[in-house]
C-alpha cells in the first residue's frame, strides 16, 4: 500500500458524510488535511478550508489537547515538524521513538501518516504500535484526528494479520462516523470475518450491506468510486453465504453484480461450488464447470481443485479418481467424464435457486458436455486431495500409495509437498500406527522437505490419543529445540486434551499458564478443553472460575458447548441446584439448551435421586419437543437422543411414576428410539413388584392410590408383564424371582 505525501485538505463530499448524531467517542469528524485514495499515488488539488461545523467545534473546545495540536508554540510546532520530517523520509522506527518521546499529542497529519506506515509495515509489532495509538485517541476522545487513509490501511493491515473483530470493529466506526471506507480495506476485513466462525460471515453480511446501502445514496457513482463494491467484495460476501449455507441471500447478491458493473469471475464460480456443497447438490457441480466454459471465464487450477474437494468431500471418491485420471490422459472431457458420474437426477421445475443461478442445469440432455479449452495436469494438490479422501476412509495401504506414485512424477508440480507427507502422516496417526508416522517425519527431515506446525500437531493429537503423553511431550521438545518451530494454540489444546484424558488436572493447567506465559492468546477450544479438566476432576468451581476469564476474553465468543460444560460439572457432583442456576444464565444470555444440557441435568438429578425434579424437567423437554407449542415462538425445536429420554424414563419408573414412565417410552417411539423393555423390566420387578398387595389398607388410602395403580397396570401391560388388562394375576414366586 501507498499514501499520499501531500497534506492537501481533499473535497468534503469526496469520502464523508456527515453523521447526524452528536459527536462521540467512537465518531471523527470531517477528514482530516490527507488524501483518501488508499493504494494509489496521486497529486491533489489545494481546497480552500470549509467552516468547521458546530459539533466539531464543541469537541475541540472540550479537548484541550486538540487545541495544542494547531498552536503556535514553537516548541510545540517544532517537535511536530521534527515527526514530520522523520515520517517523509520513511523513518518510521526514530518517528515512533519520538512519538513516545513527545509531551503533547502531535497533529492530526502526523498522526495520520504514523498510523499509516505502522500499518504498511505489516508486521505483529507494528500494527500493535498503529492500535496503541488508536487506544490512546480513543481514551482521550480524540480519534476524529486521523484521516480516513490511516483508518484503511489500519484495517486492512489488521485483516491480514488474521484480527478479525479489530478489523470490523475499524471499519463499523468509520460508517458510524460518516466515512465510507476504501472498498479495498472493508472487503478485507469481510473476507476475514469470513474465516473466524461462529457469528464471522453473518457479521461479514451486515458490513456489506451498511457499505452498499450508503453508496447507493449517493447519486454521482464517482464521488464514491473508491468505495463501490467490485467483484472481489462481492466474491467475499457470495462466500459468507457460502459459509451460512443461505442459498436466497446468495442469488439476490449474485443478482446485484451488474448493478455496480461487477462481472463473476472463476472465483465467483468457484464459491458456488462451495455453495452447492453445502447444499448438499453433488449433481450440480459440473454445470458450474460448464457455466464457466460457456461464458469464456479464464479457467484456473483452483477450479479443479474445488472440484476434487467437493467429491472428496461428499465420499465420492471414485468420481474424483475418474476426473483426476482422465486429465492425466490429457483428456478434454472433463464435463462429459463429470456428467457420466452423476447417478441423481433430480427433477428441476426452474423455480429452484440453483435453477437461477445455473439455467444450463435445467435440460442438460439438449445439450453436449462443452470440452475444456485446453488440457490440463493435475498437481500435487489434487493428488494430496485424493489422499485426504483415502485418509478419511481408513485407507491407509492407498494413502501410502498415492505418495510413493507422486515422487515417481517426472513433472516437478505434481511431486509430493509438505502438505502430502503431513496427510501420510495424519492417516497413520488417525489408526494409531505412531511408529510409521515418525517414519514419514524422518523421510521428510532426510528429503530436505520442511515440516511445519500442523506436522507437529499431528503427532502429538496422535500420541494423545493413544494416552502416550511422554513421547507428546518429546515431540513439543523436539518441535520446538530442533525445528525452531514455536507451538501455536492447537499444540498447546492438543497437550491440554492429552492431560484430560489421562486424568491429570494439574498438568492441562500448566500447559494453560504456559501458554499465557509465551503470549500466545487462549481459543475457545482452550478454554473449554480447560474447563472440561476441572469438571471431571470434581472441581466445578475452578471451572466456573476459567468460564468467567473466558467471558471477560473479547477475543472469544462464549457458545452453547462451553455453557454445557460448566453444568455437566455441577451435575456430576449431584449440585442440580448450582447446576439450575447455570442453566437460567445460560437463557438469559440468549442460549437456550440443547439435548446434551438436558442430558447432563438428567443425569445430576439420578445422582441426586430427586425424582421430583424429573418431572420438572420434562414437562420442560415435552414442550421444547411440541411442535404446536414451538411453531409460534423464537425457541427452537428440540429433538430428543436415546441418552436423555432414557435417564428420564428410568428416574420416573425407580420413583414409581409410571404415567411419566409411559409418556416418556412413547415420545422414544415417536423418534424412532427402541426403548430398553428389559431394564425397566428388572427395575419394576426388583423395586414395585409388592406394590399395592396390602389388604388391610382403609378404603381412603385404597382410593387415593386407585389412579396410580391403574398407571402400574397400564406399564405393566406396556412391558408384557401379567396385569389387570389380562384379567389375571400376577405376583411375585416365593424366593422372589421370575
Amino acid at each position: 500500500m501507498t499514501i499520499n505525501t501531500t497534506t492537501t485538505k481533499p473535497p468534503p463530499t469526496a469520502n464523508h458524510f456527515p453523521s447526524p448524531q452528536p459527536l462521540t467517542s467512537l465518531h471523527w469528524a470531517s477528514p482530516p488535511p490527507s488524501s483518501t485514495t488508499l493504494f494509489t499515488t496521486t497529486t491533489t488539488t489545494v481546497h480552500k478550508p470549509k467552516p468547521r461545523p458546530p459539533f466539531l467545534t464543541q469537541s475541540t473546545t472540550k479537548h484541550p489537547l486538540t487545541t495544542t495540536t494547531t498552536s503556535t508554540n514553537p516548541l510545540t510546532n517544532s517537535k511536530d515538524q521534527t515527526l514530520l520530517t522523520l515520517l517523509s523520509q520513511r523513518e518510521t522506527e526514530q518517528a515512533w521513538l519520538t512519538y513516545l518521546q513527545s509531551p503533547h499529542l502531535p497533529g492530526p497529519t502526523c498522526l495520520s501518516r504514523l498510523v499509516c506506515q505502522l500499518s504498511q509495515q505489516k508486521t505483529k509489532n507494528s500494527l500493535n504500535r498503529a492500535q496503541s495509538i488508536i487506544k490512546r485517541l480513543h481514551h482521550e476522545r480524540l480519534l476524529h484526528l486521523l484521516d480516513a487513509n490511516s483508518l484503511d490501511l489500519l484495517a486492512a493491515a489488521a485483516a491480514k494479520a488474521g484480527h478479525a473483530l479489530y478489523a470490523a470493529s475499524v471499519i463499523k466506526s468509520m460508517l458510524k462516523s460518516g466515512y465510507l471506507p476504501h472498498v479495498k480495506a472493508w472487503s478485507a476485513a469481510m473476507s476475514c470475518l469470513t474465516k473466524s466462525g461462529d457469528d464471522g460471515p453473518a457479521e461479514a453480511l451486515k458490513i456489506f450491506n451498511s457499505v452498499t446501502r450508503r453508496v447507493r445514496r449517493v447519486a454521482d457513482p464517482d464521488v464514491v468510486a473508491h468505495s463501490r463494491p467490485d467483484t472481489g467484495a462481492f466474491n467475499a460476501a457470495l462466500n459468507a453465504c457460502a459459509q451460512l449455507g443461505d442459498t436466497k441471500r446468495f442469488l439476490q447478491l449474485f443478482g446485484e453484480m451488474p448493478e455496480f458493473g461487477c462481472e463473476p469471475d472463476v472465483l465467483t464460480y468457484n464459491v458456488m461450488m462451495k455453495l452447492c456443497a453445502r447444499a448438499g447438490r453433488k449433481d450440480l457441480m459440473v454445470f458450474v464447470l460448464e457455466r464457466i466454459l460457456e461464458k469464456e471465464i479464464p479457467l484456473c487450477m483452483s477450479t479443479f481443485h474445488s472440484l476434487v474437494a467437493a467429491y472428496v468431500g461428499f465420499g465420492d471418491i471414485e468420481a474424483a479418481e475418474r476426473m483426476v485420471q482422465a486429465m492425466r490422459e490429457g483428456r478434454r472431457d472433463i464435463c462429459k467424464v463429470l456428467r457420466d458420474s452423476n447417478f441423481e437426477n433430480p427433477i428441476r421445475d426452474g423455480r429452484d435457486v440453483f435453477d437461477k443461478l445455473l439455467p444450463n442445469s435445467i435440460n442438460p440432455s439438449t445439450s453436449e458436455p462443452p470440452l475444456l479449452p485446453k488440457v490440463y495436469s493435475p498437481d500435487s494438490r489434487m493428488y494430496t486431495t485424493l489422499m485426504k479422501g483415502y485418509m478419511k476412509e481408513g485407507r491407509v495401504i492407498d494413502t501410502v500409495r498415492m505418495l510413493e506414485a507422486m515422487r515417481h512424477q517426472e513433472d516437478s508440480a505434481s511431486q509430493p509437498n509438505h502438505v502430502s507427507y503431513t496427510t501420510a502422516v495424519s492417516a497413520f496417526a488417525k489408526v494409531g500406527a505412531m511408529d510409521r508416522a515418525r517414519e514419514v517425519l524422518a523421510e521428510m527431515i532426510r528429503i530436505g522437505v520442511q515440516a511445519n506446525r500442523i506436522t507437529y500437531n499431528i503427532l502429538l493429537k496422535g500420541y494423545c490419543q493413544q494416552l502416550q503423553l511422554e513421547k507428546a511431550k518429546e515431540v513439543m521438545k523436539e518441535m520446538t529445540e530442533d525445528s525452531g518451530i514455536q507451538p501455536d494454540a492447537v499444540s498447546y489444546n492438543t497437550m491440554i486434551d492429552g492431560c484430560i484424558l489421562v486424568d491429570d488436572s494439574a498438568g492441562a493447567f500448566s500447559y494453560f499458564n504456559e501458554m499465557r506465559s509465551r503470549g500466545i492468546a487462549p481459543t475457545k477450544i482452550t478454554y473449554t478443553t480447560l474447563m472440561k479438566a476441572f469438571a471431571l476432576s470434581g472441581q466445578p468451581k475452578l471451572a466456573n472460575k476459567v468460564f468467567d476469564e473466558m467471558l471477560k476474553d473479547p477475543r472469544v465468543k462464549i457458545d452453547v458447548v462451553a455453557w454445557n460444560v460448566l453444568v455437566e460439572g455441577y451435575c456430576k457432583l449431584g449440585l442440580v441446584e448450582e447446576a439450575k442456576k447455570i442453566v437460567e444464565r445460560m437463557k438469559e444470555s440468549g442460549f437456550y439448551p440443547n439435548v446434551n444440557t438436558y442430558g447432563s441435568l438428567a443425569n445430576g438429578i439420578k445422582i441426586a435421586r430427586k425424582p421430583g425434579e424429573a418431572l420438572l424437567l420434562w414437562n420442560e423437554v415435552k414442550e421444547r419437543c411440541s411442535v404446536e407449542n414451538i411453531s409460534s415462538s423464537a425457541i427452537p425445536r428440540l429433538k430428543p437422543d436415546e441418552a436423555l429420554l432414557d435417564i428420564l424414563a428410568d428416574i420416573c419408573v425407580r420413583a414409581a411414576f409410571f404415567r411419566k414412565a409411559l409418556e416418556i417410552v412413547a415420545c422414544m417411539e415417536e423418534n424412532g428410539i427402541s426403548p430398553n423393555k428389559t431394564k425397566y423390566t428388572r427395575i419394576y420387578v426388583e423395586m414395585h413388584s409388592r406394590m399395592f398387595t396390602s389388604k388391610h389398607a382403609s378404603k381412603a388410602r385404597q382410593d387415593r392410590r386407585s389412579e396410580r395403580k391403574r398407571a402400574a397396570e397400564a406399564f405393566k401391560f406396556w412391558l408384557g408383564l401379567p396385569n389387570s388388562y389380562y384379567g389375571s394375576e400376577w405376583r411375585l414366586e416365593p424366593d422372589g424371582d421370575y
